[in-house]
């Protein structure tokens, strides 16, 4: 009788454990639902600063703005004395000034609180908005512009603490000083 349970049980193991073994299912499963709905949110977000950003254009009939590939605006309030054209490059150590305000023309951040600024060309770890970087490279030496930058160029999410909320675009107006 031991023998026949024996085989019985030595029959069962060996069937069973031919199987392949099954992979485990995650517990937890992500669609991507909430990236489509932060992308959703930020279209959203682009496209009112866009028709703000436009309205304000509109409205100040003496300036001409130039729209950039980087998705910002600016216009020049003084040309450089010298009829220079030496925009900075890539390794250029720039000083400039420039200062933060909102699109009501409030300041947030006056030229005076920043100084200035010492930076070399995107090259530098320097704490600055990527509008401003990429603002100060369309400037002569001696110029000043107008900058309007949508919140993704500028403190987008963060703001700046007590001072600008989140996802609000700016006016900043940028003064190049020199080129070394």
């Amino acid at each position: 009788m031991m023998r026949v349970f024996f085989a019985y049980c030595s029959l069962i193991f060996l069937v069973t454990s031919c199987q392949n073994p099954k992979a485990r299912t995650s517990i937890k499963t992500t669609s991507g639902s909430f990236i489509e709905a932060s992308v959703a949110r930020n279209k959203l977000i682009y496209k009112q600063e866009k028709a703000a950003i436009e309205k304000i254009i509109k409205t100040d009939s003496l300036r001409d703005y130039i729209s950039t590939e980087s998705g910002f605006w600016y216009t020049i309030t003084q040309k450089n004395k010298e009829g220079l054209s030496q925009k900075p490059v890539v390794g250029d150590l720039i000083t400039f000034t420039y200062n933060v305000k909102d699109l009501g023309g409030n300041i947030i951040v006056s030229a005076k609180e920043n100084g200035i600024q010492n930076y070399k060309v995107d090259q530098s770890n320097q704490d600055l908005i990527s509008g401003i970087r990429d603002g100060v490279k369309l400037l002569n030496p001696g110029e000043k512009a107008t900058f309007i930058f949508p919140s993704y160029k500028a403190y987008g999410y963060y703001g700046i603490e007590k001072k600008l909320g989140t996802n609000q675009p700016i006016t900043s107006d940028i003064t190049l000083l020199s080129i070394n």
